[in-house]
């Protein structure tokens, strides 16, 4: 698929002495706690398939022990398979040698972690360039050119402070502008955020979408957190117990849980806020009334509609056309916790 970035298939990891010699009891539907029980082996990812799209945030979520994190370094093999295939750009990382698994490492896939990763020792300057350091340029030189990003990660100033002397959001700036330097397409960003207070938290999340919208990369984000996830996801895996439970466009998880573990996660989010009118309106029809542009959500555009003669609006898009139209009655519908949708199409496979 020429617009894929990643192709995880079949993806299967256990933790244990014989991994190898139990994998058919998990493929043959074996629980993870009955593979421990039985085995003394830990089930860590189970029958992983996600197409990550090109130049977009793909956000993989869950809750603790669900294997988010374990997926997120097979990307880049610092964790081995038990089975399965991990294709970037139509190669199988897992199939690289040891030199060409480095250079990959190295120039295709920067990895930014929960606890900063910084270098105690070095410089912010000396921190950002450690990636371009790695790849062979010399420190001065490297230093000249990750010097832009440290200025667009809004350090410019702090250059030759130390990690120890910069609060939690400024280091993790320090890790963004670090993986920015080496101008790699895939942004692997495991709980990047995680650690930070709620503010600084958002401000990283507006610095990432900024950058996101001028550098068009391929970023993988792993998180706990829904919230996060609703606002920065360009597309969503949710797992549970090292197997993905639902996947697909975060607007349609939100409107169809694909079962009542989905339900139970999104319950207490402020749909009023994340559900846009594109989500919920007829499409290509039109009524006499407001026009509101498709990326509003339902909280702005409650009073609109409710105050409409119709009590109705058009929705259009960037151009300005009328893409369809919303009614009252539909704004309030998606205000409501949905019920479990069984649809198949919802369902992950």
């Amino acid at each position: 698929m020429a617009d894929m970035k990643i192709q995880i298939k079949n993806l299967y990891k256990i933790f244990g002495q014989r991994p190898k010699s139990v994998l058919k009891h998990v493929q043959d539907g074996m629980s993870k706690t009955e593979l421990l029980e039985k085995h003394g082996h830990v089930l860590g990812l189970k029958d992983i398939n996600i197409d990550i799209p090109a130049k977009g945030v793909s956000v993989i979520m869950g809750l603790s022990g669900s294997g988010k994190s374990t997926l997120i370094r097979h990307i880049n093999r610092l964790i081995e398979p038990t089975a399965g295939e991990m294709i970037v750009d139509g190669e199988d990382v897992l199939a690289m040698g040891k030199n060409k698994l480095r250079d990959f490492r190295r120039h295709k896939a920067s990895m930014v972690f929960q606890k900063f990763g910084l270098h105690v020792h070095r410089t912010v300057a000396e921190n950002a360039a450690y990636g371009l350091v790695v790849q062979g340029v010399k420190l001065e030189e490297a230093k000249k050119q990750s010097q832009k990003w440290v200025e667009r990660v809004g350090l410019a100033g702090f250059e030759d402070h130390y990690p120890a002397q910069l609060s939690g959001g400024m280091q993790q700036r320090v890790g963004l502008a670090r993986a920015l330097a080496t101008d790699a397409e895939i942004l692997l960003m495991d709980e990047a955020f995680s650690a930070l207070d709620p503010l600084i938290r958002t401000d990283m999340q507006d610095v990432l979408l900024g950058l996101q919208d001028e550098l068009h990369k391929t970023i993988v984000f792993i998180t706990h957190d829904l919230d996060e996830a609703l606002r920065i996801g360009d597309s969503i895996a949710i797992l549970r117990d090292g197997a993905v439970i639902q996947q697909g466009d975060p607007q349609d998880i939100i409107m169809h849980p694909a079962d009542d573990y989905i339900v139970d996660f999104i319950q207490d989010i402020n749909r009023g806020r994340v559900i846009r009118l594109r989500t919920l309106m007829d499409k290509g029809t039109s009524v006499e009334g407001p026009s509101l542009d498709q990326s509003l959500n339902l909280e702005e555009a409650l009073q609109v509609v409710s105050n409409a003669p119709g009590k109705a609006a058009n929705v259009i898009d960037g151009s300005g056309a009328t893409i369809g139209s919303i009614n009252l009655e539909q704004v309030i519908a998606g205000l409501s916790r949905p019920d479990v949708v069984t649809n198949p199409e919802a369902r992950y496979r």
